[in-house]
């Protein structure tokens, strides 16, 4: 016996869609399933005898649509290895049914041939009944799964599978992701039949509508509003294309990768101060910025015709999966060490050969107290590093005597002196790591410190209408320990 499940289409709404030949067979069927028998088809064949077992209730036992559709393919594979079994679904059944891939995919392993019948389509019955040509660009997307990614707010938009408010409301908070509240949408309910809906709603009210139904897509006009596309990634690239293009900007044009090199430096040190400072709207505005930098260094590369953003973007994406196999694979990592651990070894791996030097990936253009530290968690990876502070401590307040010693007021001294300043800079940031202190982000908050005092005494002098000059040395000390005691 061939074991077979044959699927067939009811249709996007009326009994007059149905194709003759899938007529016949569903009043002819000896064993019809059907995946709901919310349809207005359904109703209209029951009048004339249609037998048939729906899975309505199955959609009651679960929370995961998933699941559902799971147990559905299960039940049909099951009855098929006895019996021949025509399954019918609403539209065409190779559109937005999640039931009939899992058949096609189930179905050879179990050596049960799954036959494709006709049925029209949802999307037929939206096209016409909109007046839209899909040449023009479209997305086609299941409102149970509905992801702010995937949204190309610029082409026409078909949002299927909103089946109640619950549905709807969450498709609302999607779409409010990339649209504005008041943006206008369509509610399409029984699209093509006579019982054809089509309402023109603000989103904000998209699940307010009590029609909604099985039968409900929700559609979405292009964007065409350049404000609105402002939010999407391409528009930005087309912005810094077009600053760079024949047309552009003198100053765009004329950057190369070396005279933007101070601009990303410039940048990372405001984002630093936007995090500092808790400034949210800040830290927004900085980050556009570094962005900036990334994406006009990327446009000189295409310009140059050596790499695009894709390039950069792809890259980026390969090295996060392949150095996170905690998460996109089957390594474990149980905290943030074994995570660090797990990195460098992979990145050891990808780069061959051993290194020509264990401190090598410090560059030089690093601050150099960030450098310090960097060269010292370094050599301590390989074992060049004490067990304890006692001994960093200790080599603080050599380094400091040696300074000292040099202070002898000639010049040679001097030259000597700043030699052992910096070695004493060097201990204090080994001190610093052995503490688990950032010693650039230490120095940044001591800077802040100095800089609030220092205007507190500012605005002391200003208020006396004296000039600076007429204070002593004592007297501004003063205003220091003012500043001290407010806890500035």
């Amino acid at each position: 016996m061939v074991k077979k499940i044959e699927i067939v289409g009811l249709g996007a709404g009326d009994l007059e869609q149905l194709p003759v030949g899938v007529y016949k067979k569903l009043l002819q069927a000896r064993l019809l399933f059907l995946r709901t028998k919310e349809h207005p088809v359904i109703s209209e064949l029951e009048k004339e005898g249609l037998n048939y077992i729906s899975f309505d209730s199955i959609y009651e036992k679960y929370d995961q649509f998933e699941q559902v559709y799971e147990e559905i393919a299960r039940t049909l594979l099951t009855r098929a290895q006895t019996e021949p079994v025509i399954y019918a679904v609403p539209g065409h059944p190779l559109v937005a049914e999640r039931t009939v891939q899992l058949l096609l995919e189930y179905g050879p392993k179990e050596e049960i041939e799954i036959i494709i019948g006709g049925g029209q389509s949802f999307i037929d019955a939206l096209f016409a009944s909109l007046k839209i040509d899909p040449i023009e660009g479209f997305q086609l997307l299941d409102g149970t799964a509905l992801h702010a990614c995937q949204l190309q707010i610029d082409q026409h938009i078909f949002i299927s599978q909103v089946y109640d408010q619950f549905v709807a409301s969450n498709v609302k908070l999607t779409l409010m992701d990339k649209l504005p509240d008041d943006y206008q949408v369509y509610i399409v309910t029984a699209a093509g039949s006579k019982n054809e809906i089509i309402e023109k709603v603000p989103l904000y009210e998209l699940d307010r509508n009590v029609s909604i139904n099985n039968l409900t897509s929700v559609y979405v006009p292009p964007v065409t509003e350049d404000q609105i596309l402002l939010k999407n990634f391409s528009k930005l690239r087309e912005i810094i294309a077009e600053l760079r293009g024949p047309n552009g900007c003198p100053w765009d044009k004329e950057q190369t990768h070396e005279s933007l090199k101070r601009y990303l430096i410039e940048e990372t040190y405001e984002v630093i101060e936007a995090i500092d400072n808790k400034d949210i709207d800040h830290l927004i505005e900085e980050l556009g910025d570094v962005l900036l930098q990334v994406m006009l260094h990327a446009q000189i590369g295409e310009d140059d015709g050596y790499y695009s953003i894709d390039d950069v973007i792809e890259g980026l994406s390969t090295k996060m999966i392949r150095r996170h196999p905690h998460v996109f694979g089957n390594v474990s990592a149980a905290n943030a060490e074994e995570v660090v651990y797990n990195w460098q070894e992979i990145k050891k791996q990808e780069k061959g050969e051993a290194p020509a030097s264990f401190l090598e990936g410090v560059p030089k253009s690093l601050p150099n107290l960030l450098r310090a530290y960097e060269l010292q968690m370094k050599a301590a990876k390989v074992g060049f590093d004490w067990q304890e502070i006692t001994p960093a401590l200790a080599k603080v307040k050599e380094e400091l005597n040696e300074f000292i010693d040099e202070l002898d007021g000639t010049v040679e001294g001097l030259l000597r002196a700043k030699k052992e300043f910096g070695d004493l800079l060097f201990a204090f940031v080994n001190v610093a790591r052995f503490l688990k202190i950032h010693p650039e982000e230490a120095l940044f908050e001591t800077n802040e410190k100095f800089r609030r005092r220092f205007q507190y005494i500012e605005g002391k002098v200003k208020a006396s209408g004296k000039p600076f000059e007429e204070y002593t040395l004592e007297e501004l000390d003063q205003f220091w320990d003012e500043a001290k005691s407010t806890g500035l």
